[in-house]
């Protein structure tokens, strides 16, 4: 596992190295959202019972940081060594794919956990006295921690598929952004009409937000088992695509 341990320090010292731009950066925004919107709606909305808007949207603008800042660790730090030409100096030791996989995805995930920490340590001082009424720590954890390694899987088949900075872009803006942006981290989808609400049952980064939030407030939009389930298979899904890839080597050794 000498192989695997290096990388993944690799990874690592690569965002922590950054921090500023990786890490404070990001909680910088996550902040802003929060003022910006708290400020205009926290009289006007309430999501749950006895839950104000400020308090709904915290564990959603959380969950949102861990999932974007894992998917950007693992796509970034694989375009950037595809670009430069860096990618021979990993595939030319003896690491498997499996490997390389764990490493990029714990890598991502633990990126998203950090700046998903960072936010939440900002934010909760603006949360109204006792808003997190029956937290959960447990179901907190599973999700950030599925959210976070499914982002980075994902991020490494958009890393391992892109061939250029703008096809990242591309990936980033028209499917990730999307997905994370309408998937209830400003709203309960309950408020959204019919039609609306069966769509944004498809959309898999709904689960995630939603179960991350029950482990706040002891409710949900759906049962969080449920969205334990997808989120789960989520995970499978993308996680076996994403070796496949790795195992042919997809636009890395061919």
């Amino acid at each position: 596992m000498v192989s695997f341990r290096t990388l993944l320090w690799k990874e690592l010292l690569r965002f922590w190295k950054v921090s500023f731009q990786t890490v404070a950066a990001p909680v910088v925004t996550a902040l802003l959202y929060l003022l910006i919107f708290s400020h205009v709606l926290d009289e006007q909305v309430q999501v749950y019972e006895s839950v104000r808007y400020t308090a709904f949207l915290i564990p959603g603008l959380v969950m949102m940081s861990v999932l974007q800042n894992a998917f950007a660790n693992s796509s970034s730090s694989l375009i950037q060594a595809k670009v430069t030409g860096s990618i021979v100096f990993v595939l030319l030791p003896p690491i498997s794919y499996l490997e390389f996989f764990l490493a990029y995805v714990l890598a991502a995930a633990t990126r998203g956990l950090v700046v998903g920490a960072g936010v939440l340590a900002v934010t909760v001082w603006f949360a109204p006295a006792g808003a997190f009424g029956t937290v959960t720590p447990l179901w907190i954890l599973a999700f950030a921690l599925l959210g976070g390694a499914i982002m980075g899987a994902l991020g490494v088949v958009a890393g391992i598929w892109a061939d250029k900075f703008d096809q990242l872009a591309a990936f980033q803006n028209f499917l990730i952004m999307p997905l994370t942006m309408l998937s209830g981290v400003f709203y309960s989808i309950h408020s959204l009409p019919g039609f609306w609400q069966r769509v944004s049952q498809f959309n898999p980064v709904f689960y995630m937000i939603d179960g991350f939030r029950y482990g706040f407030f002891g409710t949900s939009d759906v049962s969080p088992l449920v969205s334990l389930a997808v989120v789960t298979a989520a995970f499978v899904v993308v996680s076996a695509f994403s070796l496949a890839l790795l195992r042919r080597g997809y636009k890395l050794r061919n």
